[in-house]
């Protein structure tokens, strides 16, 4: 039996507080065809989801070449958001995250993974920005699967590590994220810090206020699992 042990990220939210520039380049792609930007709460409410998905979902009713218009709006924008200050800066890693991943890739046994609603292209830049390329093993986007909460994206990271599902959790910040490993059949861990509030997690095994409580945690949920 393999010893293997895979950590799945999502991104937005969890890594990274973006929120900045997602409101801002919501905002530009709703102005863009002439209607109202939804709320704060809405928009990060639909964070994690893929962007065709989440377009409907903010403003129901609308033509479907209305939508493709503003998902064209938004990448382009959020591509123009962060040129004007650099990856890392627009999109800061949250307290102790890298300290906290630099922990986790040490450990030969395991392998650390993301899974999110951005782009290849986006998901690029911002561990470019970072300089975190070398630690995710399996990288997972909207590119090349349904939006979440479909388990495409974590079956995938499965099948390329080989790694069993008893020995593998998401770790993310919305409910997307949390029925997505639900429905893939491993371990959900929630955090608080993220867009989604902590009762929209309810599908969480357990829900960690400080990333640095994350390793201590997957050790007993491993535990349990072997």
């Amino acid at each position: 039996m393999s010893d293997l042990r895979l950590v799945i990220f999502d991104v937005d939210g969890t890594l990274v507080d973006s929120q900045a520039d997602i409101l801002a380049a919501m905002g530009r792609a709703f102005g863009e065809v002439n209607q109202p930007a939804p709320s704060r709460d809405d928009i990060l409410g639909i964070v994690g989801l893929s962007l065709e998905v989440a377009m409907p979902r903010l403003a129901p009713g609308l033509p479907p070449e209305t939508y493709a218009q503003m998902v064209d709006g938004y990448k382009n924008s959020y591509v123009k958001l962060r040129a004007a200050s650099g990856a890392a800066k627009s999109s800061p890693l949250y307290p102790n995250v890298r300290a906290v991943l630099d922990q986790l890739h040490a450990v030969p046994e395991t392998l650390l993974g993301v899974a999110t609603g951005k782009s290849r292209r986006g998901l690029d830049k911002l561990l470019q920005g970072h300089d975190l390329h070398s630690y995710f093993v399996t990288q997972q986007v909207s590119d090349h699967h349904p939006s979440k909460p479909h388990p495409s994206m974590i079956e995938t990271a499965l099948s390329e590590t080989g790694v069993d599902p008893r020995h593998a959790v998401m770790v993310g910040d919305t409910s997307f994220d949390m029925d997505m490993a639900r429905a893939a059949g491993i371990a959900a861990i929630g955090v608080s810090w993220g867009y989604h509030p902590v009762d929209h997690l309810g599908a969480a095994n357990q829900v960690i206020d400080d990333i640095r409580s994350l390793p201590a945690l997957l050790s007993t949920l491993w535990e349990t699992a072997s």
